[in-house]
């Protein structure tokens, strides 16, 4: 299984040995390849680089051309284990962010490795909501554009709901003007960040689903 090339952004203050939150960070359709300084120019960094202070080391895994995050999950599943065991991570601060695929991938990540992640940010992106009673001690704040064609907010307002419905923490901004790009007004949004550094890791046992019984459920 070949690893996953990946970016890695320190803050400005970062000195060896320290011990930092970190964001893992998936990226849309648009940055994948295998040239990482098409990450570097992505809107997650160019946006949240002018953020003062940003506390943030940010691991930025590279999805190969033509493939989605779903064709190396394993790989991208092995990249969050590995990152989460990182010398410079906090290991009760590691959050996952994505947008549009990387939004459908932050949500299934979530689910299959849902004690890894303190919080997530889920942006333009869909998932298995039967299955996102998984995700109830984990806090979430989706976003997503009411004018999106190519994913529709229902998709954010399904995943929300599912959560919420199995008493778990999530909640959904959307932009009344936005259409896909849900995600620039999110990485300018410093209360999003300041959000996430609200909390750490909480330890609970995993969600069951009640989808058991083939001639039922297949």
């Amino acid at each position: 299984m070949n690893e996953l090339k990946y970016y890695i952004r320190y803050p400005d203050s970062y000195r060896e040995g320290d011990v930092c939150p970190v964001i893992l960070f998936l990226h849309g359709a648009g940055s994948r390849g295998s040239d990482l300084s098409v990450l570097e120019s992505n809107p997650y960094f160019t946006i949240t680089q002018k953020h003062a202070g940003f506390p943030f080391i940010t691991v930025a895994p590279q999805c190969p051309a033509e493939n989605t995050w779903f064709d190396v999950f394993q790989q991208l599943k092995a990249l969050a284990e590995k990152t989460a065991e990182a010398s410079f991570t906090d290991p009760d601060r590691l959050y996952l962010m994505g947008a549009s695929m990387g939004g459908y991938a932050t949500w299934q990540l979530s689910m299959s490795l849902p004690h890894l992640f303190a919080a997530v940010v889920p942006i333009c992106g869909g998932g298995m909501y039967w299955n996102a009673g998984r995700m109830c001690h984990i806090p979430v704040w989706a976003f997503h554009g009411a004018r999106d064609e190519t994913v529709r907010p229902e998709e954010s307002e399904k995943m929300v709901e599912a959560i919420n419905r199995r008493g778990g923490t999530a909640k959904l901004t959307v932009y009344p003007e936005n259409a896909h790009d849900a995600w620039s007004d999110t990485y300018k949004n410093p209360e999003v960040f300041a959000w996430l550094l609200e909390h750490a890791k909480a330890t609970g046992s995993l969600e069951k689903d009640d989808f058991s019984g083939s001639k039922k459920f297949g």
